[in-house]
């Protein structure tokens, strides 16, 4: 039994828009706004900047994945490059990543649900992260009935979110078209506007990568992917430029309907926009929000448990991790994302989630480009199906370290030193890990019993184990 090759091109273009189309439109253009100095032509602008840099970054990544088409790519690649040590310490990172993500998504989702309830007012705190229990854990139950069920219930959410997304934009262009002298003076007087700061770009920048973040996770998944060599670069060159598209032409119905003063003040600009619009129909936004989350939540599942997966394969994990049930699914992956998840559900911090995660990704871009740096020079004769151009190698590292420091530099806080903390923690986890891997047998009794629970069964043949009739 292994993970089976059922992705094609339709279903990557689809999981693309899932993992890519989330909370973010729906809430970055607040804060991109608002560090642009109100300015309309800078905010628009850092938009389809940070679009060109999101492809550029991706087409990096998919020269991991066509290398070495295998589950959770990237961290293969870094393993394969910079040794265990480090793939150890980037497994580490992103496992409080990925719960911290999955958390913060689930709660976000049940916020847009229940808040409908309670007109005039937030919602409690114990409905909503008992609501966002409930989401996760039916996520991860769809998770593991197989990446085809996945991938459906994808596809069919994908285009309700564009649907809404058409929405909003066909909207903004009809109002503009009519020529109302209300949405038109928005744009009249925009390049008067104050220019911002390089600190209050970077600001922004970061907050718009927010919205683009999900345009690697392709990579990881590249072990389910039928001919990677073609399916992961062509999906990535269709999909991203429709998604920045869709999101350029969002921010300009929303400047259309809304000042940008309302936009900064708004908790969700999506909403207010439906309020200024359509206000009966409040509902269909908040249907939206929760459907674009709901398909960003099911890609994080099927990403981290691709790397639990792939790390298990590698002797990282417990073996349990890499067995798949009747459905071809790391079952026991998945369940322990969704524990760790759950778990972040109730003492979880949205807003420095976010940050978080956003760090992680710049850091994690940097790292997976040194690493194909370094295996380029060590091995330059290796087969590369899709070989990127290299100015965009190291303009993704100049720009990674960029974002990465420039806060640091600007804002040292406490929640730098914890991030360098947990970082550090990773260590004296790998010297126990290289421990307990010479005492494996010990947990041979507890792994049956695993597998017993879980129906699970071992790999036939490893994930990595491929030909380049695959490539």
């Amino acid at each position: 039994m292994q993970l089976l090759r059922a992705i094609g091109f339709f279903h990557g273009n689809m999981f693309l828009f899932s993992a890519v189309i989330g909370a973010g439109i729906f809430v970055s253009p607040k804060g991109a706004l608002e560090y642009s100095s109100l300015n309309i032509p800078v905010s628009l602008s850092i938009w389809v900047v940070c679009a060109v840099l999101s492809m550029i970054n991706a087409l990096c990544l998919a020269e991991l994945g066509t290398t070495f088409p295998v589950s959770a790519a990237p961290y293969y690649f870094m393993k394969r490059s910079l040794g265990s040590s480090v793939a150890f310490l980037s497994l580490w990172i992103k496992l409080f990543a990925y719960s911290l993500g999955l958390g913060a998504q689930s709660l976000l989702i049940a916020g847009y649900l229940i808040q409908p309830f309670y007109v005039g007012c937030l919602a409690p705190e114990l409905p909503k992260k008992c609501l966002a229990l409930a989401v996760l854990w039916s996520l991860g139950i769809l998770n593991a009935q197989g990446v085809t069920t996945v991938f459906w219930f994808n596809t069919i959410s994908s285009l309700i979110k564009m649907g809404v997304l058409c929405l909003i934009i066909l909207t903004g262009i009809v109002l503009l078209v009519i020529g109302k002298r209300e949405n038109v003076s928005r744009f009249e007087n925009a390049l008067d506007a104050d220019l911002p700061d390089a600190s209050q770009i970077v600001e922004a920048i970061l907050q718009v990568f927010y919205a683009y973040m999900g345009s690697s996770l392709l990579v990881n998944i590249a072990g389910e992917i039928k001919n990677p060599s073609e399916t992961i670069p062509k999906s990535l060159i269709s999909s991203l430029p429709v998604i920045a598209v869709l999101y350029v032409l969002t921010n300009v119905s929303y400047l259309t309907v809304l000042t940008a003063q309302e936009i900064i003040a708004s908790e969700s600009v999506a909403v207010t926009w439906m309020n200024g619009v359509f206000p009966s129909m409040q509902w269909i936004i908040s249907l939206g929000i929760s459907i674009s989350l709901l398909n960003t939540t099911v890609c994080g599942i099927l990403t981290a448990s691709r790397n639990f997966y792939s790390a298990s394969q590698e002797g990282q994990l417990p073996f349990i991790y890499a067995m798949l049930n009747d459905h071809h699914c790391p079952v026991v992956a998945v369940t322990q994302i969704i524990i760790l998840s759950s778990v972040e559900i109730l003492f979880l911090n949205v807003t420095y989630a976010i940050k978080y995660i956003g760090q992680v990704y710049t850091f994690m871009n940097a790292l997976n480009m040194m690493a194909l740096l370094k295996l380029r020079y060590k091995e330059p004769d290796l087969p590369r199906p899709y070989k990127v151009w290299l100015p965009f190698v190291f303009g993704t590292i100049a720009l990674s370290l960029f974002l990465l420091f420039m806060p640091i530099i600007k804002s040292p806080t406490l929640d730098r030193l914890y991030e360098v903390i947990i970082f550090c923690v990773g260590l004296p986890c790998y010297w126990l890990h290289i421990l307990l891997k010479k005492h494996v047998g010990v947990f041979d009794k507890i792994t049956c019993y695993l597998q017993l629970l879980f129906n699970v069964s071992p790999l036939e043949d490893q994930d990595k184990s491929f030909s380049a009739e695959e490539n």
